[in-house]
């Protein structure tokens, strides 16, 4: 009886697999050559940076312009980070980093006017923006003689901002008013109800014209509006309001009618198959739900009219006293405020007290500008759908 014997295998007579054809590795594809990659330590960017620094610095000193300086230093970094990085880690490498070069110059150079300008207005105006006199007064009263005594320092500082920031509030207030409720049901017409695709096309096409009309238009529409109305040359906050409600009602319609397509369809046939109408389910579940984004957009859309400044000067006009009432003569607001003093200072003489008061006031705008921001940061948070447990 033979023992049997166990052989071993055979080669393989396989063919390799041919390039372009099911390989993994990308090398066996035709057409493509990998290019060699190595490992960068970070100390090369940071190398970079500072030969970058040195260079702006030196041209600085040089050509005695900080703002050639940074153009050159900038340029110095680009060309350095990627000479250097292609010689360590390869092209693949050299590239990347060039791309990011010009990327942080682009943020950097799209953010350069808004610092710029936050501390300009911050170092002008700061000094008399927290003054407590200057928020609890008005202008009433007050003349040029009054800004020659205290250029002499024989008077105190008086005139405030007072009337301008109740005018403001007031003001932006009657347009939201106006243009909330008719930008939110113009947008739960085109989501839910626009039956009719001629209509809706119409509707949103003088939405986008209404988008971009100048603001000097708005305003002349509401001054010849309530001259028609009330007589010619009537101005009071109440035209102000209007003015700056043709401007808000394209940007809450645009911002309500994008929030409210996001809901989802099963939200609405779910609540339609339990049998609830269906204006009901848009009061109950498509608004609730689309909360969050129509808060953020109603206040972003305040944000953009609060610092208007030609058409409130056309239909409401400049005031130095205050005047709470809506409907009976001008009221000053803080855009036109600042406008005012620039252009027209109480003393010409004496240009100073003036300077102060228009930077102040610009100031308290900016401030009232970025605090709503961040509140229609924070109503977005509050009402945001809970994903969580």
């Amino acid at each position: 009886m033979s023992t049997p014997t166990t052989s071993s295998p055979a080669p393989s007579t396989q063919e390799p697999t041919p390039p372009g054809r099911m390989s993994t590795r990308l090398d066996a594809w035709e057409g493509v050559t990998s290019s060699p990659v190595r490992p960068a330590s970070p100390r090369w960017v940071w190398a970079s940076l500072a030969a970058g620094v040195v260079v702006g610095a030196a041209g600085w000193l040089l050509l005695s312009s900080i703002a050639l300086g940074l153009v050159i230093g900038y340029v110095a970094y680009v060309v350095t980070t990627y000479v250097t990085h292609r010689v360590v880690a390869g092209r693949r490498v050299g590239t990347d980093h060039l791309m990011r070069a010009l990327v942080y110059g682009a943020f950097a150079l799209a953010l350069l006017p808004l610092v710029s300008l936050l501390l300009t207005v911050l170092v002008n105006g700061i000094g008399r923006a927290v003054d407590p006199s200057f928020l609890q007064q008005t202008m009433n009263g007050v003349t040029g003689l009054a800004d020659q005594q205290y250029a002499n320092g024989e008077a105190p500082f008086i005139g405030g901002v007072y009337h301008a920031v109740l005018g403001t509030l007031i003001i932006t207030g009657l347009a939201t008013v106006i243009s909330v409720p008719i930008g939110v049901f113009a947008a739960i017409y085109l989501v839910e109800y626009a039956g009719r695709p001629r209509l809706s096309r119409l509707l949103r096409f003088f939405v986008d014209v209404m988008t971009g009309i100048p603001s000097i238009v708005a305003g002349l529409f509401a001054f010849a509006l309530f001259g028609v109305v009330f007589g010619v040359g009537t101005k009071n906050a109440m035209a102000g309001a209007i003015a700056l409600s043709v401007l808000m009602i394209p940007t809450v319609v645009r911002n309500s009618e994008e929030m409210l397509r996001i809901v989802p369809n099963e939200l609405r046939e779910a609540s339609l198959a339990l049998g609830v109408p269906k204006w009901r389910t848009i009061y109950k579940v498509v608004l609730p739900t689309a909360a969050s984004g129509l808060a953020s957009g109603v206040t972003l859309a305040i944000a953009r009219v609060i610092g208007e400044t030609a058409p409130l000067l056309v239909a409401v006009g400049g005031f130095y006293a205050l005047n709470t009432n809506p409907f009976t003569g001008p009221m000053q607001t803080l855009a036109v405020y600042a406008y005012e003093m620039f252009t027209k200072p109480l003393n010409p003489g004496v240009r100073d007290p003036s300077l102060e008061r228009a930077w102040a006031a610009a100031l308290i705008l900016v401030v009232i500008v970025i605090a709503l921001n961040l509140t229609a940061r924070l109503i977005a948070k509050i009402f945001a759908p809970k994903t969580g447990r």
